[in-house]
């Protein structure tokens, strides 16, 4: 099992001043899709530059124009790109062609699926790498919370990694944990923290504890 930290509500020098701190206790970075809005792919490329040792994911959440698309990620750094359950088979299959042809990585991003483990199991067939339940923000708002998706596409899914992200706490990880995904992602639970250090090594050793 893998910790994941999403940095969304950054700039570039504000992304590198968290991973400093937390990089140690951290197995992939993500640029989150406001960074890569305000900064572009500048972003994903500065902090692989800066930090060459970590994994780095580019939250693009793709929906059309996969191959193209994840060739720009890939040519900026990123060893993991996103692209959204929603979108077409087509565009599936040409980010999972394109990334393998620079030895990448593809998450599809499940939010606002309706038939997450129907759709689950087509993307699982379709090569992809990781398969992640998400709640995003405006679901966190209703306080909504991924498990039961998560325990639903983990019924299916065969060959793909699972992850899990929207939302998750100290005080929540252990019933994450507990429903096993191979990747879990943090964000304002280890950058909103006081002691951002302290937050992402404790999380790391319950993180790896569970696996």
């Amino acid at each position: 099992m893998e910790l994941q930290l999403a940095l969304d509500l950054v700039d570039i020098p504000g992304a590198k001043q968290v991973v400093e701190e937390v990089g140690a206790h951290i197995d992939i970075i993500e640029i989150g899709t406001p960074v890569v809005i305000n900064e572009g792919l500048r972003a994903v490329k500065e902090i692989k530059a800066a930090f060459p040792h970590l994994r780095v994911l580019a939250d693009l959440k793709i929906m059309d124009a996969g191959a193209y698309e994840v060739m720009k990620a890939a040519e900026a750094g990123a060893d993991i790109i996103t692209v959204l359950g929603a979108s077409d088979d087509a565009t599936i299959k040409g980010a999972v062609a394109e990334a393998g042809k620079h030895g990448k990585k593809i998450m599809v991003d499940m939010i606002n699926v309706k038939d997450i483990a129907g759709r689950a199991q087509e993307i699982d067939a379709l090569g992809v790498d990781y398969i992640c339940v998400h709640s995003g923000y405006d679901h966190q708002a209703e306080g909504k919370n991924s498990f039961a998706d998560l325990a639903a596409i983990k019924q299916v899914v065969k060959r793909a990694k699972t992850a899990i992200a929207g939302g998750i706490k100290l005080a929540t990880l252990p019933e994450v944990i507990a429903a096993q995904p191979d990747l879990v992602i943090v964000g304002g639970g280890i950058t909103g923290a006081e002691d951002q250090a302290a937050a992402a090594a404790e999380m790391k050793r319950l993180v790896g504890a569970g696996a």
